[in-house]
């Protein structure tokens, strides 16, 4: 279908009466002047067939349904997550101070024997005092390890009070709790894995999560994997669609650039406008032309079918709006401005019956397509005597 030279002159008329409407303020004919443009706009290229469009009763979708309420898990026995610290700080205690007293004992110890060596003698003093002072080295590195140790097992126990039980935890909370830096805190974290502090602990690659399960790591993997997967999906099909533009005619890629825009326009107003009714009829008007727009990604030889809604009809709605938008935000709403209102929308009832109107056209050749198949379908199964009686009898002489 094609639009006549008369459908340009319809289209000229409500592009001009709008204009007019808004420059003046007054749409007190408004809808009327539309309904008759539109009316003979429709008979002249669709004749005088007025059915309606395609049932959109999924215009407006239901409401969510309510989730049912999840049973409620059975009580489990807690998994062992951590290990016990009591029985390490004991012994860190023990090498930290066992390790410095020993340490100190010989350090005094070489330091009085060389104060003794004007009594004693040069050769066998030095020889007493380096030898104690060499002993008394791994004592004293057994006390620092003891008192490393003890940080550590300090600094574990704020690990804990910051996951409180739970299966994970950032490194980021870990440092500011323990006031440490994340790197010294990753580190350790990781000497505690190695350790096995964490019986069940997992980093993340990042070294940014702990998770102290192994059904929390498997459930970290397998949303990572779904998230790997959804990415891949989305850049093939980002693909596609760029390979289905670039297959596209220049005309039918304007038209659906327009036609977004066009989307958002009534989408921004919508968002302007309070009323609830009113914004119904936007969403409906949102909808239609979306749905019209993927019809012409779809068939693209029906763009020109909807020039005359990108040049005028469309248009005219996002005028309308923004006059229904500024009359609203008066802080006093008078007779006339309350009637404007109601004359707008009464005339976004027409253009979207108009649109709706269309979109059914638009899918004409399908219904025509669909229709054929069927009358063919029907015929070949007749004579296959395979319809009604036929088949059931036919059926029943088999099994005899």
């Amino acid at each position: 279908m094609r639009y006549s030279r008369d459908f340009d002159d319809f289209g000229e008329n409500i592009r001009r009466t709008v204009q007019d409407a808004c420059d003046s303020m007054n749409f007190s004919s408004l809808n009327r002047t539309i309904t008759n443009a539109v009316n003979g706009a429709m008979n002249a290229v669709f004749g005088d067939d007025r059915d309606r469009g395609p049932d959109l009763k999924d215009v407006h979708p239901e409401p969510f349904a309510k989730p049912q309420q999840e049973d409620r898990d059975f009580r489990r026995p807690a998994e062992q997550k951590y290990v016990g610290t009591n029985g390490k700080k004991i012994l860190a205690m023990i090498l930290s101070i066992g390790g410095f007293v020993a340490g100190g004992i010989l350090i005094s110890g070489a330091l009085i024997v060389t104060a003794a060596l004007p009594l004693i003698g040069a050769g066998i003093t030095t020889t007493a005092a380096v030898t104690l002072g060499i002993v008394s080295l791994p004592f004293l590195g057994t006390g620092v390890y003891g008192t490393r140790l003890l940080g550590r097992i300090r600094r574990f126990r704020g690990y804990l009070s910051v996951l409180g039980g739970g299966d994970y935890g950032n490194i980021k909370d870990f440092a500011e709790r323990v006031r440490k830096p994340e790197k010294k805190v990753l580190k350790d974290v990781e000497y505690m894995l190695e350790k096995r502090w964490f019986l069940q602990g997992h980093l993340d690659p990042a070294g940014t999560c702990l998770m102290t399960t192994d059904r929390a790591y498997r459930e970290y993997n397998a949303i990572m994997r779904r998230r790997e997967e959804a990415k891949a999906a989305e850049t093939a099909s980002s693909e596609r669609k760029a390979e289905a533009d670039a297959s596209m005619a220049p005309q039918v890629r304007e038209a659906l650039k327009r036609g977004q825009e066009f989307i958002e326009k009534i989408r921004a107003c919508n968002d302007e406008i309070p009323g609830e009714e009113v914004s119904e009829k936007i969403f409906r008007m949102e909808i239609l032309t979306r749905r019209i727009f993927e019809r012409v990604k779809e068939e693209p030889d029906a763009v020109d079918d909807i020039r005359r809604l990108m040049d005028y009809y469309l248009p005219t709605a996002i005028k309308l709006l923004e006059a229904y938008e500024e009359l609203d935000r008066q802080p006093v709403q008078g007779e006339n401005i309350v009637n404007s209102k109601r004359e707008i929308e009464d005339t976004l009832d027409t253009l979207n019956e108009a649109f709706e109107k269309l979109l059914d056209n638009l899918f004409q050749d399908t219904a025509w397509d669909v229709s054929s198949d069927v009358s063919v379908l029907k015929t070949m199964l007749a004579q296959e005597g395979l319809t009604g009686g036929d088949f059931r009898s036919q059926k029943t002489e088999e099994k005899k």
